[in-house]
């Protein structure tokens, strides 16, 4: 006796979905049909299915090495993620992770990025060609540089992003390369060697290499290789509760979050045209934007909690510390916890392009012209076609409104400047 099969599943087999084994595959009732693509996709056994923004483009592959739970996620052509769990996460064309991942919400992984098995993420973003070892828990970051899959930024195997502190905070983004030149494809790679972790916040430029084995916890903004041993180096008093220099959090924290800002209006403005034109594609620009709305939003809660600590941190802080060193410390945690609210009202509404419009329109020029003449064919490739004047002024826009969006907040932090 032949078993019948649920309508969703007949409907893919019917549209050209390849389902080897359809019995093990399930599909929730919310999850839209017309969403998945017939061509060359397959669900492999395993695969589950759930949300209804979930959306997969032509040629993905679904769960090939083990099962595969799949809610809210968005989709492009090519994408390949063989095994894991994955949420409210928009992975562009030709990416993958390999079986035991777990991607949380708030991710955005570009073209060809990718990562080996058991890779974990949250709220991290992935430039093109960006590589991730196996065994990695890179979340609430973002990775640029490199030119290609044979020039990529690599994360080695067994390493850390640290992005919750003895504190019990998570103020802590990296930035790892930036937007504004990151965006243009053609920044020399930035290397983590395995075996190693990154301490957040932390700012690193492209070329940096850190040896393996290293844990690395300040700024690198420059580049350079960087080695660092795991000897102790010093002891001192703990005192719960108290945070000691927090300038460098707080800076790098709304760094993090005008690169945000500025990789949104790219999306908005430039990448637009090549997302609508694919199949799909106005979901994914969709599912792109609210990723980007939502990083802002966690950065912006993460500060306001950090906030928040610093009444307890300046009462331990004025009995604990005896140097000369508790006059700035104190300056800096009393101006951060009374004028926060100032500086978040300041960054409200980021998200309505009023930012950087001169450069903009400029660079939007150029990108325009190019288009009227071959069209929105592949993203990656028509970046990096780019001749080096767009490129760099396509960079000086980006920069200036990361800079805007920073010096907003700073307004109502005077002590942080400089």
């Amino acid at each position: 006796m032949t078993t019948e099969l649920p309508k969703k599943i007949q409907a893919l087999l019917d549209k050209g979905v390849a389902i080897p084994f359809p019995s093990a595959v399930w599909i929730g009732d919310e999850v839209a049909a017309e969403r998945i693509s017939g061509k060359g996709t397959i669900l492999y056994p395993g695969t589950r299915l759930a949300g209804e923004k979930t959306l997969i483009g032509a040629g993905a592959k679904i769960g090939q090495e083990s099962p595969v739970t799949l809610v809210d996620c968005r989709l492009g052509p090519g994408v390949e993620l063989k095994g894991g769990f994955f949420t409210r996460s928009v992975f562009l064309a030709r990416s993958s992770m390999g079986s035991g991942a777990q991607v949380r919400e708030g991710c955005l992984v570009e073209e060809e990025a990718s990562g080996a098995h058991a890779v974990g993420l949250k709220q991290t973003i992935l430039f093109p060609f960006v590589t991730l070892g196996s065994l990695v828990n890179f979340c609430d970051c973002l990775m640029a540089g490199g030119t290609s899959r044979k020039d990529h930024s690599e994360v080695g195997s067994s390493y850390i992003h640290f992005n919750y502190t003895p504190n019990q905070d998570k103020a802590t983004a990296s930035l790892i390369g930036d937007v504004p030149r990151g965006v243009m494809l053609r920044q020399a790679p930035i290397f983590l060697g395995g075996q190693g972790g990154l301490v957040g916040p932390a700012r690193l430029g492209y070329g940096t290499l850190i040896a393996a084995g290293t844990v690395w916890e300040d700024d690198c903004p420059r580049g350079g290789m960087l080695l660092k041993g795991s000897v102790l180096r010093s002891e001192r008093p703990r005192h719960p509760g108290m945070y000691r220099e927090i300038r460098r959090k707080v800076c790098n924290n709304l760094l993090y979050v005008g690169n945000l800002v500025a990789l949104r209006q790219w999306y908005a403005h430039i990448r637009r045209p090549f997302l609508e034109a694919l199949d799909g594609g106005a979901a994914l620009l969709e599912g792109a934007l609210e990723v980007l709305d939502g990083a802002v939003e966690e950065r912006l809660s993460r500060l306001r909690a950090l906030a928040a600590n610093m009444e307890r941190s300046i009462a331990i802080a004025e009995q604990a510390l005896q140097d000369r060193s508790k006059g700035p410390l104190l300056k800096h945690k009393r101006e951060f916890m009374e004028n926060w609210p100032e500086a978040e009202k300041r960054l409200a509404g980021l998200a309505d392009d009023a930012i950087g419009q001169g450069g903009r329109k400029a660079f939007r020029a150029r990108v325009d012209e190019r288009l009227s003449v071959g069209g929105a064919g592949d993203y990656v490739d028509f970046i990096r076609a780019l001749d080096r004047e767009s490129a760099d002024a396509g960079s000086a826009w980006l920069q200036s409104v990361v800079d805007a969006v920073v010096s907003r907040a700073l307004d109502a932090l005077p002590s942080f400047r400089g």
